[in-house]
């Protein structure tokens, strides 16, 4: 998918053009949404409650895998107490048995399957999961 075949993303589209190719990698690779995967789940009461947090992808096959897209502005520019809160939201997780995989979202631009591939494989190609 190309980043101008991923801009005619439905009207109302809660996320952002990396997320919506994620979900479209997804449905190529057999996954659905509400049948493998939830879309924007909230975590220890979401972003209502200090330290709550929502995940961009939980999955359900299988069970104890989520995917967050890093965008660069909000997460990787944003500096060192943000990468240090995203690991927190992956060790909060791990707690809970779910392990947390970042993509950067430029990489989802670029290449969405080798990336989406390589989360569902619990592979961790972002740079910032450790």
């Amino acid at each position: 998918m190309t980043i101008q075949q991923a801009q005619v993303i439905p009207e109302g589209f809660p996320g952002s053009v990396p997320e919506f190719i994620v979900i479209q990698t997804l449905r190529r690779f057999g996954l659905l949404e509400g049948i493998d995967y939830s879309y924007q789940t909230p975590f220890f009461g979401g972003r209502q409650e200090k330290g709550g947090l929502v995940i961009d992808f939980l999955f359900s096959n299988p069970p104890d895998l989520a995917i967050n897209v890093q965008g660069e502005f909000f997460h990787l520019e944003q500096g060192a107490d943000i990468i240090a809160r995203d690991r927190l939201a992956k060790a909060q997780l791990a707690g809970e048995g779910i392990t947390l995989i970042f993509i950067n979202a430029e990489d989802v631009l670029s290449d969405p399957e080798r990336y989406v591939q390589a989360a569902l494989n619990y592979s961790d190609l972002s740079g910032i999961g450790g």
